[in-house]
Formats: C-alpha cells, sequence, structure tokens
C-alpha cells in the first residue's frame, strides 16, 4: 500500500499579553502553514466558542476538505468517463452537535455539488459518478458518518 504523509503548521497568534489565564483572557486566533505554499490560511474557533467569525474555524476547513476530495474525485471519474464538466460549484453543509461535556463531533455532511456538463447525455453518468467519488474519496472514507449528496446536473 502506498502511503502518503502531510505536514503542516499551526500557529497561535491569539496571546494577548496573559497567556491562557482564563478562557476569556485569550483569542483563539491562529495560523496554518505549509511549506512551499503560497500564503498562510488564517483561522479561529467558531464564534460560539469565542473565536474571530472572519476567520476560518476547523469546522469549516473539515467541510471544506470533505467537499473539495468530493469534488476532485468527481472530476476526475468524469474525465474517465468522457463527461465533460464545465462548472462544478457545491454549497455543502454540515451539523456539527456538541455534547453536554463541551466535545461534540459531525454527525451529518450534505454535498450539494451544481454541476454543468456540455451536453444532455451527460447527466444521468453524471449524476451516478457521485456515489463512485463519495466510495474513492479519501477523507470521506475517514469519516465515522455517511456522506449525503444531493447533486443537480445541467447542460452548459
Amino acid at each position: 500500500m502506498k502511503r502518503h504523509q502531510y505536514e503542516l503548521s499551526v500557529e497561535w497568534t491569539g496571546n494577548e499579553g496573559n497567556g491562557t489565564l482564563d478562557y476569556k483572557s485569550y483569542n483563539r486566533n491562529h495560523k496554518i502553514l505549509a511549506e512551499g505554499k503560497y500564503a498562510e490560511i488564517m483561522g479561529s474557533a467558531d464564534p460560539d466558542f469565542l473565536g474571530d467569525k472572519t476567520k476560518y474555524n476547523p469546522e469549516d476547513l473539515f467541510l471544506s476538505s470533505i467537499a473539495a476530495c468530493h469534488m476532485l474525485w468527481f472530476l476526475h471519474l468524469c474525465s474517465s468517463h468522457k463527461i465533460i464538466v464545465i462548472a462544478y460549484l457545491d454549497n455543502a453543509t454540515g451539523v456539527m452537535e456538541e455534547a453536554p461535556n463541551g466535545s461534540g463531533k459531525f454527525t451529518k455532511v450534505m454535498l450539494n455539488p451544481q454541476v454543468k456538463v456540455a451536453k444532455e447525455s451527460m447527466i444521468q453518468k453524471a449524476n451516478e459518478l457521485h456515489q463512485e467519488a463519495g466510495k474513492m474519496c479519501f477523507i470521506a472514507n475517514s469519516c465515522n458518518f455517511d456522506i449525503e449528496y444531493n447533486p443537480t446536473t445541467t447542460i452548459n
């Protein structure tokens, strides 16, 4: 089996002078960096956990990882099946449930890809390939919940 290793750094930038003296004494801002990447990602916590709503939070990035991995597999499968995709947009949604002790987990993700293909004859197969992409996606295969697909495919 072929192995892939990924490395990045997450650096907390939220020390406001007193470190983590108490829960409200620091902000949750951080940056995500990977060697050779063009820029850093500015992150924070979800606003419900005292984060900066203008920055990406881990839950945003988790959902985007699922959606992006699915899209990349879908595009690959379409190219292998001679389906010409002209445009792809996914307005993905996810539900995270918080437990009484403050922990939580995602329980549902819905991918809503809006796909434009070159010919009407490609629509049915394109819709079918979402299930196959879901089986191939590295991120989806790492999740402990089902991911639902609600594709809309039209011609350009």
